[in-house]
């Protein structure tokens, strides 16, 4: 399937993943942002006013409001969530209402639409817990200890994956589940470690760490992760299946990354240590060798290149404000 003429429907489309996407899709489709502008990657960005392109301010918790603004979709994308572990900790109920609730509506008006081509429904790879070691799609999932705020966002994401496999086992609806990891790069918003590190790193200003900075992971550029994302959307081998999408090989611990950074930037700035916010994951790399062979997506941008592309556009953005 080639995305040209389709009505793409994107729940949280104002978000930093949503804009890399329609990026690569606004000027052959016609694309419905539905956000609640929350978090607003778009209105600063290169596709503010693009005329493909429609705003529709909504909640993903009102079901009519999907339902209506959902009509002659032919592809949906369901990015919206509550996300980022200070946001996580800081309100785990509003973290399970919308996550869980939110993706029952969009899964449920797309059925209710019998929308065509692609259901693309955005997981977590906090689903493997942890300490997880090349993790791969049919690995099991971990829940947590109840009552650890960390754990709400795994398990309603966790849950979204498994309502989304129902209806495509009970209805055929042509669903894709992927797993991003760690996924950062320019007109990234929130709480992302890469960005927050680059730009107290460019101001002179302490790195802080949560905890002892030995936890590992794998960091994938966000053009790297759309190439992936992209290809859950057009590759018909993706329906009815789940994917990693990260980058196996970029990997260290915090605070290697944090070193990283200093070194690459050439910044004088400081680590500093934090106590640990929440339960942590020791070890999160994943297995990408079925997106590789079902479709043909293999991540190229290292660590050192993303960091130095996060960085460019960091200083490019402060200079136009």
């Amino acid at each position: 399937m080639t995305t040209v003429g389709k009505r793409i429907f994107i729940t949280g489309g104002a978000g930093f993943i949503a804009n890399k996407l329609m990026q690569r899709l606004a000027d052959d489709n016609e694309i419905v942002v539905f956000d609640n502008f929350r978090r607003d990657t778009l209105t600063g960005s290169s596709l503010a006013g693009h005329p493909n392109i429609t705003i529709e301010r909504g909640d993903v918790m009102d079901y009519e409001h999907v339902h209506e603004a959902m009509r002659g979709a032919d592809i949906v994308v369901h990015a919206a969530a509550i996300a980022g572990i200070d946001t996580v900790i800081q309100d785990p109920v509003l973290t399970m209402r919308v996550n869980v609730i939110g993706t029952a509506n969009v899964l449920q008006a797309a059925h209710a639409h019998r929308v065509p081509d692609r259901v693309v429904d955005f997981s977590t790879s906090e689903v493997f817990g942890n300490v997880a070691l090349n993790a791969s799609e049919t690995d099991s999932t971990v829940a947590g200890s109840a009552g650890e705020a960390r754990w709400t966002y795994a398990v309603s994401k966790l849950a979204g994956e498994h309502l989304a496999k129902a209806y495509h086992v009970r209805d055929g609806m042509p669903v894709v589940t992927i797993r991003p990891f760690n996924v950062y790069g320019p007109g990234q918003t929130g709480e992302g470690a890469i960005q927050v590190f680059i730009n107290r790193a460019l101001s002179g200003l302490p790195l802080r760490i949560d905890g002892d900075g030995n936890q590992i992971r794998a960091w994938c550029y966000v053009d790297d992760f759309v190439d992936g994302l992209m290809r859950c959307i057009e590759r018909p081998e993706a329906v009815g299946q789940s994917f990693n999408i990260g980058n196996a090989r970029a990997v260290t611990t915090v605070l290697g990354l944090a070193e990283t950074v200093c070194r690459v930037l050439g910044s004088a700035s400081q680590i500093v240590f934090d106590p640990p916010l929440s339960a942590d994951i020791a070890l999160r790399i994943p297995s990408v060798k079925k997106a590789e062979e079902l479709l043909g997506h293999v991540a190229r941008v290292g660590l050192e290149e993303g960091i130095r592309h996060t960085a460019d556009w960091i200083q490019s953005a402060r200079r136009a404000a």
